[in-house]
């Protein structure tokens, strides 16, 4: 009965984000996208509040592989896709966020047994990646290039920010050494991670990259 309630509250939060979006994409696509990217990073709170097995709390990521596929293709969510343009439609980053989530759900509720380890991850792909973006377009800064993928100083410096804030506060939780050593030191990576990762691959490697350093250094 657990499991079934949570995944009918995780459709219906997933329903309202997505419809929620709607209200940015007056100001853009990648307003609404920025907003989707964020927000739905706290769909893993949910499902550690109700999920207690690896498949089940998979179910829905998994799901949302191919439904993220076809509308990549199709165009069938509009809200959560980038402007038109062969550019853009290169990168598969709403597919790659779902690849992340699956992954992240199967191995910390499954052999991990600690989805903390995936929050981490999900929270700084989540508001770190989608802050950088937001932050990175709203504040004049030093733009530079890295493998063609344009990045602001402005935008990695939020990124950085809010990866030591989650990372610390998680160390700090779990009781581990040297704290502020760890928290810096994954900030650092995980901001190179996240400017050098193009065509959207920052969905996978950042939340995955995070999780395996979290589980190292706690």
């Amino acid at each position: 009965m657990n499991n079934l309630f949570g995944i009918v509250v995780s459709i219906i939060y997933i329903g309202v984000v997505i419809a929620s979006a709607k209200v940015f994409e007056k100001a853009g696509k990648e307003a609404s996208r920025k907003f989707i990217h964020i927000m739905l990073s706290n769909w893993w709170i949910i499902a550690m509040i109700f999920f207690k097995d690896a498949i089940v709390a998979s179910i829905l990521p998994a799901l949302f592989i191919v439904i993220n596929y076809l509308s990549y293709k199709k165009g069938i969510i509009s809200v959560m896709e980038r402007e038109d343009g062969e550019e853009n439609k290169e990168s598969m980053g709403t597919v790659f966020y779902a690849v992340s989530l699956c992954i992240l759900t199967l191995l910390t509720f499954g052999p991990l047994n600690n989805p903390l380890i995936g929050l981490c991850g999900m929270l700084v792909m989540g508001y770190g990646d989608g802050f950088a973006a937001v932050i990175g377009q709203a504040v004049k800064s030093r733009v530079f290039e890295i493998k063609g993928n344009k990045k602001s100083l402005a935008g990695s410096l939020t990124m950085f920010c809010i990866t030591l804030m989650i990372i610390a506060g998680y160390l700090t939780y779990v009781g581990a050494e040297y704290i502020a050593i760890k928290s810096i030191l994954v900030a650092v990576v995980m901001t190179i991670v996240e400017a050098v990762s193009i065509k959207g691959t920052d969905n996978l490697s950042v939340p995955l990259l995070t999780s395996l350093l979290v589980l190292l250094m706690a």
